[in-house]
């Protein structure tokens, strides 16, 4: 795809609507909004990395309550012609096809590459890349699995969305308990992960969410890892503007908590 003048890629990930609690949910789904409506001006295409919801089933005729502000929002960006693409995190990975057919939106369910003006983008939200975390990759494929997605399906809403809110309420990255420090080249998963891809194949960016904390991480080829952080404590987002690309934060004074390598 070529980006015309002054139209702009954005990124963003984790925004984990419906967590902690309602009231504290509803004040960030209001920020994400108007940050959505702010871009619209200059926005040609939007990638959302993962982990809109704190927790998302779709049942067979019941989506779960709340969110209409995003959702009307994210089908108005649509139906002007803004493209929008969404990858599926960990807490939303239970997506059918309700954003394909009510949003217009194509929703992944593994890393892809894209090309803009020239440039390779490699996305994906995070989750279970990388060495080590077994137990939980273990578990992706238990809840990717079709027959334990009807499973679950076959319980009444009440008693499915009650069970998945309480156990995502414990989760470390809703709770935002995540670790906040860098962990170094060495330990960082998913610059181990972005190693493993580029020894394959050649990306200018790579770009994922999960980890929490916004990342933007060179490495020697002048190739870059840039995780999204999330909108919870870094309010942070990727922009490229058809040449380079650039991880901020919409707060000023929270620009200085991301981490450049």
């Amino acid at each position: 795809m070529v980006i015309p003048p002054g139209k702009k890629i954005y990124f963003l990930s984790d925004f984990h609507l419906g967590a902690p609690d309602a009231a504290r949910s509803l004040i960030r789904e209001k920020k994400v909004v108007a940050f959505l409506n702010e871009i619209s001006a200059d926005a040609q295409v939007i990638f959302i990395v993962g982990d809109i919801f704190d927790f998302w089933y779709e049942y067979k005729t019941v989506v779960p309550k709340g969110y209409v502000r995003l959702l009307g929002k994210l089908a108005e960006l649509t139906d002007k012609g803004i493209e929008i693409h969404f990858f599926v995190g960990n807490h939303d990975m239970w997506m059918k096809d309700y954003f394909q057919k009510e949003l217009n939106i194509p929703v992944y369910f593994e890393p892809k590459e894209f090309d803009f003006n020239g440039k390779q983008f490699y996305i994906g939200h995070g989750d279970g890349l990388g060495p080590g975390d077994h137990g939980y990759k273990m578990l992706k494929k238990i809840f990717r699995n079709p027959v334990c997605q009807w499973l679950f399906g076959i319980l009444p809403p009440v008693i499915g969305v009650g069970l998945a809110n309480f156990s995502s309420r414990r989760s470390r990255a809703v709770t935002g308990s995540n670790d906040g420090q860098f962990l170094g080249e060495e330990k960082e998963w998913l610059i181990t992960y972005c190693k493993e891809v580029l020894s394959n194949k050649h990306y200018d960016y790579l770009v994922f969410g999960h980890r929490h904390l916004p990342i933007d991480f060179s490495f020697d080829g002048g190739n870059r890892y840039v995780n999204l952080g999330d909108w919870i404590q870094y309010y942070t987002y990727a922009v490229f503007d058809g040449q380079h690309l650039s991880l901020q934060s919409r707060y000023p004074e929270l620009e200085s908590k991301i981490i450049r390598k």
